[in-house]
Order: C-alpha cells, then structure tokens, then sequence
C-alpha cells in the first residue's frame, strides 16, 4: 500500500483521462456540457475518459481534443496537451499544432436571436418573390389560341372592305379574323393588361373584350387580320406586311383607319385633259399642235 494511502490521502489519478474526469466532476459538469462548450463530439470526450485512444481520429486531434477539454474544466491544458503527445509519441513540432473544436469566441457569435430574425427575414424574402412572380405570371399570361374562335375560311373576307360611310357610326364588338398565319399581341393600353398573346390561325378569330377601356394591337402581318365592328366589315388591318404597334381596336378608330386608308392619294398620276408641264415627255408635240393654225374652211 502506498504512504499517501496510509496517511489517509487519496492518491492522485494516474492518467490524463481520470484526472480530466476528477475535474469535470469536481466543477459539476457533465459530458453534455463540455461538449456544448468546447464543440467536441461526445463520443471523443467519453473515449477520453476512457483514455481509449486508439479511436480518436489521429494523434493531433486527440491533442486538441484534450487541450480544449482541460481548458473548459479549469486544468492546464497545454501541460496536458504536452503530456499526451509524448505519451501517444507523436513527434514534437517548433510550431504548435492546430487545436480544433476550440471553445468559440462570443464576440463572433451572433445571438441566436438575431440569426432567428435573419432566417425569418430570408424566409418572407422567398416568399414575397414568389407571391410577386405569380401574380405577374397571371397579370401577363397570355390568352391560349385555343379561345379563338374557329370560322370557316371562306367567310373571311381577303379583298378590301368598301369603307363605312362619314356619316354612319360604327359600333359594336370588334372581331379579328385571321386570313393567314398570323402572331398578334392585344392589350388594354400600351403597358396594359395582355387580352391576346399568340398564333391564329387560318379562319380563327379573336373578339376583343367588351370591357377593354383602349385594346390595341402589335403584329407583324396586319394584312392577314381582317376587323369587324358588329356586323360592319372594316377590311384588313392594312394591306402590306410590316410591323405595326399600338394600333387602336375601338370601332371608331378601325372605321377612320379603313376611311383614311380608302381616300385617294395625293399622288396619284395626273388625269387625262391635263397637258403635261413644259420638258416632260410629249410636251414638245403638245405645244406644236397648239401652235398649228386651224385648217381653212
């Protein structure tokens, strides 16, 4: 038996993990606790105890391990530290090695309540961006062709419609009739709501709502749409294949488009009776006959 024994001392734990053990219960802590502060796996710190060190990672981490667990224990740590390299005989280096799963700083720790708050914030982030890309998905969804309504060819009409006269109004629902393959886009206004979006077909035609405020259109082959207003045929959009944007859907515009479109032009070669101006071509033998004396009686 040894002195300390008779003299009634308890003797002092021979290794590193029943003092590390002695300490953490000294202090009333448990294995829950140093894990929480120094980070490390509870498994490491029960293998600790057990100075079982053939399962802890490498002889580096069991190094740390142990640094930090003395530390949160109120044991010298680098001491222990030094003792467990030369006990494992892990060769000593000038530098010292990283110590892993040291206790955090606080002060780099943000509250759990401001992270809560953050996580809440990105949360309504998400949320909110969804909510606002479908409400603009159904804002601009475009209506499906398949809505269009579906006339024989033949009955529409591929010539130019006689214009409406000055003094007749024109009302009722506008119609688009597609006399060819044709994408248009209708919308209540410039930057208004899409009332139409998509490809008509031969034959298909598209009613523009009744309560639309200013419908107008953009294509690129207004030629191949022909208007209606109620039972008044208003003829094609226009007759050549170029792109036209903001063209105004209402009746009365339609009906002044097709009347503006319908005048003669300014243009237009001169008319028989009209002699020619001095140079043009025939002006010369006009000017002679006018000159000629009239023939004796």
């Amino acid at each position: 038996m040894a002195a300390d024994e008779l003299n009634g001392e308890p003797q002092e734990p021979a290794t590193i993990g029943q003092r590390l053990v002695q300490a953490r219960t000294a202090t009333g802590l448990s294995l829950a606790d140093i894990a929480s502060r120094t980070r490390v796996p509870i498994r490491h710190l029960q293998n600790i105890d057990e100075d079982n060190w053939d399962s802890l990672p490498a002889p580096t981490y069991a190094v740390g391990f142990v640094r930090s667990y003395a530390a949160a224990v109120g044991l010298d740590g680098a001491a222990l530290g030094r003792e467990l390299r030369q006990q494992l005989g892990a060769q000593v280096r000038r530098t010292p090695p990283p110590e892993y799963y040291e206790p955090a700083d606080p002060a780099r720790v943000p509250p759990r309540a401001l992270a809560i708050a953050a996580a809440v914030i990105a949360v309504l982030l998400v949320v909110g961006y969804l909510l606002w890309r479908n409400s603009v998905e159904e804002g601009e969804a475009p209506s499906a062709p398949a809505a269009a309504t579906n006339i024989p060819i033949e009955q529409a009409l591929t010539g130019e419609a006689p214009p409406p006269a000055a003094s007749q109004p024109v009302n009722g629902p506008v119609t688009v009739t597609a006399t060819g393959e044709v994408w248009l886009k209708i919308t209540d206004g410039p930057n208004g709501a899409v009332l139409f979006q998509g490809m008509l077909q031969p034959g298909q035609s598209f009613a523009v709502p009744a309560d639309a405020q200013h419908p107008v259109l953009r294509t690129g082959r207004p030629q191949l749409l022909h208007a209606m207003a109620g039972s008044t045929d208003l003829g094609p959009i226009d007759t050549t294949e170029h792109v036209v944007s903001g063209v105004s859907l209402l009746a009365p515009d339609l009906a002044a488009r097709a009347r503006a479109a319908a005048a003669p032009s300014a243009d237009q070669a001169p008319t028989a009776g009209i002699s020619p101006a001095p140079g043009a071509p025939g002006a010369a033998a006009t000017n002679a006959e006018a000159l000629r004396p009239p023939p004796a009686p």
